[in-house]
């Protein structure tokens, strides 16, 4: 074998996943289509590490993004991640959404969550924060790397197939890997990838999110997340803050069936800009600097599908993280370990993180904006 363990996808979940691996042992080596980590949906989402406030208890997500937070500050401190802890409030408009709002403190107090809820019916969240997802994505490709991890980019996998004791891996090119274990963060394409190896038992499709992006209209950056109230479909349309001092409106939420169409419809502003002016008023009249959009991978009927496959042997799944994959990818790693090593490969001790020079707070968006935009 090649290595212990083939992570197909550099993601934030891939990449949290062969750190994790790594860290207590395994040969792990990570095939990634794109020519850098993160240049996908981990790449193009709001940044937001959520708390898991408005998260159903007892879920799987739940519990992973959970965990998550527990794990988080070492992860972010030792690799030296940015991070603007800036909290959230959701202001509700009318009795309705107060009643929703309240519904939500109650939902926080049950995942153990701080939420306060002010007398006019607002609801303060301290612990949301806001980080550099591309840069986040990066950090623990490097760390992974750093422990004697394998990182391949511009490397599609193209073929994946049983092989006596494991799996073989092909790309594009025909660089062919043999692994124990394959470990399936394709992200979009990770319905298409576990179909190569026979298992065809859930479907991915791209759920748009679209952005714009702000100069602070009076030169003030914002101070917290500013939440909507969320619906039975989406949480709708936030306005946060950048770590560069920029305002971001965003996501729409639109189902499709293109996984390569990363585009900005026309009609994203008008249905984003009212929505956020109603959040934070001093946007009126503002023009975006930029726009960018992200595809979620949204399954059909399933959420967080992750474990071994029951169809083809030497695979698990982690598909279908359609919009918490950053706030609950270090859970999502160290629940992946666990499976891992129930199907045979070797585990030891968690080995300590690299450490990393902390690094000044970029533009992630330009590049998320600028990579799509050339696509």
């Amino acid at each position: 074998m090649d290595a212990d363990v083939a992570v197909i996808g550099a993601g934030v979940v891939g990449t949290a996943v062969a750190l994790a691996l790594a860290r207590r042992g395994a040969a792990v080596a990570v095939l990634e289509a794109e020519p850098e980590p993160g240049l996908a949906a981990s790449g193009t989402n709001s940044g937001i590490l959520h708390t898991g406030f408005d998260s159903t208890p007892g879920e799987l997500e739940t519990r992973l993004i959970l965990r998550s937070a527990e794990l988080r500050d070492d992860v972010l401190g030792q690799l030296g991640i940015p991070v603007l802890r800036c909290g959230a409030v959701l202001r509700p408009s009318g009795g309705e959404e107060r009643a929703t709002a309240a519904r939500l403190a109650e939902g926080a107090e049950r995942n153990g969550v701080r939420a306060e809820l002010d007398p006019d019916g607002s609801l303060r969240v301290p612990g949301e924060a806001v980080t550099d997802p591309v840069d986040y994505t990066c950090a623990l490709a490097a760390a992974a790397t750093d422990i004697g991890a394998r990182v391949r980019t511009g490397s599609r996998v193209v073929a994946l197939r049983p092989v006596s004791g494991g799996v073989e891996a092909e790309d594009e090119g025909g660089a062919r890997l043999r692994a124990r274990v394959a470990v399936n963060c394709a992200g979009l394409h990770a319905d298409e990838l576990a179909r190569m190896a026979g298992d065809s038992s859930f479907e991915i499709y791209p759920r748009k999110g679209e952005f714009l992006v702000f100069d602070p209209p009076d030169g003030r950056p914002l101070e917290r997340i500013l939440l909507p109230v969320p619906t039975a479909r989406t949480k709708g349309v936030l306005v946060f803050p950048t770590l560069d001092g920029r305002i971001v409106a965003g996501p729409t939420a639109v189902d499709q069936e293109d996984k390569d169409d990363w585009s900005v419809r026309p009609e994203a502003a008008a249905e984003i800009v009212p929505k956020a002016v109603a959040m934070h008023p001093p946007l009126e009249g503002s023009e975006p600097i930029a726009s960018y959009a992200g595809l979620r991978p949204a399954g059909r009927g399933v959420n967080y599908a992750i474990g071994a496959s029951a169809r083809a042997a030497g695979l698990v799944n982690v598909a279908a993280v359609r919009s918490t994959g950053l706030t609950a990818s270090l859970g999502i790693a160290e629940h992946v370990a666990r499976i891992v090593a129930g199907l045979g490969v070797p585990l030891g001790d968690e080995a300590p993180l690299p450490r990393r020079a902390p690094r000044e707070p970029g533009s992630w968006w330009r590049r998320t904006a600028g990579f799509r935009a050339a696509a």
